[in-house]
């Protein structure tokens, strides 16, 4: 499309074509392009998910002596599989984010049903 006589598309013309892993662009979508809205706004979305998924735990866990809310994965699915089908996933949102504590890489429904998450 860059060397298309045909094409009015000025945004085609002014790009560099190569970025380079130095580059602060390098695997970002071009500037007010529809692919940048996109992820924006999922990046909202999960952020949602994840700010409702700590409520959850809130209202569903329990006060632990260290003052921190604690719950069993197993008791948490139960009650957020009504809502989402992406429990795991928005854990391992939150923990990356530093929101939540549990022990171990991933979470598999049955098996690590124990399994203490902590609402930091």
């Amino acid at each position: 499309q860059r060397k298309n006589p045909f094409s009015t598309d000025a945004r085609l013309a002014s790009q560099p074509l190569h970025t380079h892993r130095g580059d602060p662009t390098y695997g970002r979508p071009p500037e007010g392009s529809q692919t940048e809205q996109r992820g924006k706004d999922a990046h909202s979305h999960v952020g949602k998910e994840v700010e409702e998924l700590c409520l959850i735990i809130r209202s569903t866990g329990e006060v632990g002596e260290d003052g921190h809310v604690s719950v069993t994965f197993g008791r948490l699915f139960e009650t957020y599989v009504t809502i989402s089908n992406k429990v795991v996933g928005i854990l391992l949102r939150a923990r990356k984010h530093g929101l939540v504590h549990f022990e171990g890489e991933m979470l598999w429904q049955g098996k690590d049903d124990d399994v203490i998450i902590t609402l930091l």
